[in-house]
């Protein structure tokens, strides 16, 4: 049984009445370093990052974010050395297995962008089963970005579009930016509202490029294992005191 979910108050006390936002999306950087700091294997550093993400999806659960989308593993990650990319892998399954029932229990639904069937069958199975157990959940929504590029995603919407226009189903001349939004792995997602990346880095690393246009973007050094639902919490609160104005006044 999971432990219950803190109330929002608890989790972030300083937002008051201020705005929250939709959609939260998290970089999660730093396991590495965090395993080095304790002279243990980057393998432990991952696995604590799978309690962060535990604790982080409960607190948005609690904070009523609608949408919250985790950088899981990059298309870029590949290139990590191939044992830590089969570590990565059996922690991707750890955590469906273990979290699919909750996230079924707690009516969130679970979405995934990104090329993730370039991973083993066994992997690609059970993401397609827990997005398929959870489809028809009307709660919160937790995206996970798998083998994802923003770039890729971009070249893809692109590519669609010119086939769309090259076949005569559309006016190229009436592509605008409604109609690329609509091809990328978000056009089901609220607007993206807040870009959090933990570990001090202080770059998007090709994730929601065209998404994150009007985003506010908010950079932390906590590593991403010691990032939890407080600490959610007080970038929420940093978020609803400040005033978007998307190019105007």
């Amino acid at each position: 049984m999971s432990p219950p979910v803190a109330s929002a108050a608890a989790v972030a006390p300083g937002i008051g009445d201020g705005t929250l936002p939709r959609h939260v999306a998290i970089i999660m950087d730093g396991n590495g370093r965090w395993a080095k700091r304790r002279h243990l294997p980057r393998v432990a550093g991952h696995k604590a990052g799978v309690d962060a993400v535990r604790n982080v999806t409960r607190a948005a659960r609690a904070l009523g974010i609608e949408a919250l989308t985790l950088y899981a593993f990059s298309s870029e990650n590949w290139r990590r050395p191939e044992e830590e990319v089969s570590d990565l892998m059996g922690l991707l399954r750890l955590f469906i297995r273990s979290d699919l029932a909750e996230l079924v229990r707690e009516n969130v639904q679970l979405r995934v962008i990104g090329d993730y069937r370039r991973f083993s069958n066994d992997i690609v199975t059970l993401v397609d089963d827990a997005i398929a157990k959870t489809a028809a959940n009307t709660g919160p929504v937790l995206v996970i970005a798998l083998n994802y590029g923003s770039q890729a995603e971009l070249v893809e919407a692109a590519r669609r579009l010119a086939a769309r226009a090259r076949d005569g189903d559309i006016d190229p001349a009436s592509i605008d930016a409604g109609s690329i939004e609509a091809e990328l792995d978000t056009a089901a997602l609220p607007p993206l509202d807040l870009v959090i990346r933990t570990s001090g880095e202080h770059r998007l690393s090709n994730f929601l490029l065209w998404q994150a246009a009007y985003a506010e973007l908010l950079f932390v050094d906590t590593l991403w294992p010691d990032f939890d639902g407080h600490a959610l919490g007080e970038a929420i609160a940093d978020f609803s005191q400040r005033q978007r104005r998307y190019g105007g006044l």
